[in-house]
């Protein structure tokens, strides 16, 4: 994150605002509570957070910060902040650091691990052994910390600064460790930047999808399933299908053919491509059957790998590429999950290409198109490019660097090509290629990764795929990997929050509900639901007892596009009165010109009503 156009975060004034805050922050705690033990107080994306051991209550159970005290906590620091005190910067021999903080059990552990050069406090590896650490001081109060800092604690307005929460975290997030209670805060340049952002804030809470998809019966989460694997509800499959269904057409007009593969496979399928060393700690126990083992899917690639090496290949067959909608499984910590947008178990609209090399560049390209289409039908416009190249001072990615280097160049090329405005952001790579992530923007101004294309020259050697080429010799042929949604799941999510719920009519679970006003108008609202449905409408009658504008408002409550009311005057003249959920009298027009209009905007995926 930047507050200066590509500043890195780091680099930015908001950074050392909203660290020395933390510090603020701690020094507060430490003055309140006395027997408080410090852990870290990092700076992250739009605030900051601490963590604090406060020991253990009558219970035994490790004691919390209760809301009164958040806001004791909240007023402290505003009188610090006031008070004007410099942040002063020094470096304390280890030795002299393991004394003096020897009252603080987690600092004497950041200490010696940086005196081991294991890892740092944001537990980071270290370059080498450390001989003295970074200190920060404002008053009494003394942190371990590198920095950055404002000058003095006036730099941080005291009413651009705010305690919005309290959690539990693990310490350095390992469950084995001991449990922390961590304070969330936020912090600003001004108190204006400050409530817009507890206004988006609360405009977020209001489009969690959690929320939303309970509220719209889209999809639910059952404690007896298992966290992290969602149930998709009637209405929530029909959102999600007419996507896929959207996607499967735009792909079969562009030459890729569809394939379904299992959900586990053999776990020498996974060491081959290098899936199950590498994201060993994200993958499940494997499954003995008959002396063999098996994995949950955690990938498609390898098993689209194994449909591509199932006959000989010739140049003519080239480019190959293959789709599905594949289900893949991924272990995450019970306490990451988060509604649709982090699973265990999800779907990715996955394809890989195999081509020749001299096709790459011109593949690559017609993928960024296929992405940006899809991205403009469904309605997102802000996006931008990320490519991600590998750390060459990482052991995390494979292949040599000759390879990395024809990669990188391939996607620049093709980037260039199409005028994409990009950034280059080392270390963001796959572990095995390049990678054109799209990140986007939502109304909230938050960013998603979705689209993603990745150019791979590592997984054909393993698997030793070939082609024959014109000239009746073994060519290797180029993978390309990509995914416009990203998985089907998380998508759903961030479209959910996006839109408010309130679908594009194309989108929409129920694009219609038809309210007749008395019982002996439920005959004609049926025969009217039924033409509707014929010419390819998602309709539903409230043929309930309740009162019209109770029925009207229980579909608005629904975010359905269209309410048609129907009664004496309708049935006469064959017509419907069409009031939208924007609460838009449009007053009554013959059925026919609503079907009429209402396709054209379905087959158009307009995003108006």
């Amino acid at each position: 994150m930047a507050d200066n156009g590509n500043v890195p975060y780091i680099e930015t004034e908001l950074y050392r605002i909203r660290h020395s805050a933390a510090h603020v922050m701690a020094e507060a705690v430490s003055e309140l509570f006395p027997e408080a033990r410090l852990a870290i107080g990092p700076p992250v994306e739009d605030g900051f957070y601490y963590d604090f051991d406060l020991g253990l209550d009558e219970r035994g159970k490790p004691r919390t910060f209760a809301p009164e005290d958040l806001a004791r906590i909240e007023a402290r620091m505003g009188e610090l902040l006031r008070d004007n005190a410099e942040f002063q910067h020094t470096t304390m021999p280890v030795a002299e650091a393991l004394a003096f903080f020897g009252g603080q059990p987690y600092k004497v552990e950041l200490i010696r691990d940086l005196a081991a050069g294991k890892v740092d406090e944001n537990g980071e590896p270290t370059a080498e052994p450390a001989t003295e650490v970074g200190i920060y001081r404002q008053r009494d109060f003394v942190d371990l910390c590198r920095g950055p800092h404002v000058g003095r604690t006036r730099d941080i307005k005291a009413n651009a600064v705010k305690l919005l929460r309290t959690g539990g975290a693990y310490w350095r997030g390992d469950e084995k460790n001991p449990q922390l209670q961590r304070i969330y805060g936020t912090a600003w340049h001004n108190k204006a930047e400050l409530d817009d952002y507890l206004h988006r804030l609360e405009e977020a809470r209001l489009r969690d999808h959690r929320r939303l998809g309970k509220q719209l019966s889209l999809f639910h989460i059952s404690p007896l399933v298992g966290s992290g694997l969602p149930l998709w509800l009637p209405k929530g499959a029909v959102l999600r299908e007419t996507l896929e269904n959207f996607l499967r057409q735009a792909q079969l007009a562009r030459g890729y053919l569809p394939v379904i593969t299992p959900h586990i496979g053999n776990l020498e399928l996974y060491k081959t491509s290098g899936h199950y060393p590498y994201y060993k700690d994200s993958q499940y126990t494997p499954i003995k059957v008959d002396e063999e083992e098996f994995l949950l899917k955690p990938m498609n690639c390898p098993h689209h790998i194994e449909i591509y090496r199932s006959e000989p290949r010739s140049y003519r067959d080239l480019p190959y590429r293959l789709a599905e909608f594949g289900t893949v499984y991924r272990y995450e910590k019970s306490g990451e999950l988060t509604g649709l947008t982090r699973v265990r178990g999800f779907t990715v609209d996955d394809s890989h290409l195999f081509v020749a090399p001299e096709q790459l560049e011109e593949e690559f390209i017609a993928v960024v198109d296929l992405i940006q289409y899809v991205f403009s039908t469904i309605g997102f416009s802000d996006f931008r490019a990320r490519l991600g190249t590998n750390d060459p001072a990482s052991d995390k990615y494979a292949g040599e660097p000759e390879m990395w280097a024809r990669g990188i160049a391939a996607i620049r090329g093709a980037a260039d090509k199409l005028g994409l405005n990009y950034t280059v952001e080392e270390g963001e790579a796959a572990f095995y290629g390049p990678k054109l992530d799209f990140i986007f923007r939502d109304v909230l101004k938050r960013e998603w990764q979705l689209g993603t294309v990745q150019v791979d020259f590592l997984l054909p050697e393993r698997f030793g795929l070939e082609y024959t080429g014109e000239d009746g010799r073994p060519h290797r042929p180029v993978m390309i990997h990509r995914a416009p949604f990203g998985s089907m799941e998380r998508f759903v999510g961030i479209l959910i929050e996006h839109f408010n719920g309130a679908f594009p009519l194309w989108l929409a679970p129920v694009q219609a509900t038809i309210i007749p006003i008395a019982d002996r108008h439920v005959e004609y609202a049926q025969q009217a639901g039924a033409e509707l449905k014929a010419a390819g409408l998602r309709v539903t009658v409230d043929d309930s007892n309740e009162r019209m504008n109770k029925k009207i408002r229980a579909a608005q409550m629904q975010k359905t596009p269209y309410m048609l009311v129907v009664g004496d005057k309708e049935m006469e003249a064959g017509a419907v009165a069409v009031r939208t959920r924007n609460e838009e009298d449009r007053g009554a027009q013959p059925l026919a010109d609503f079907i009429e209009q209402a396709t054209q905007l379905i087959v158009s995926r307009s995003m108006e009503l």
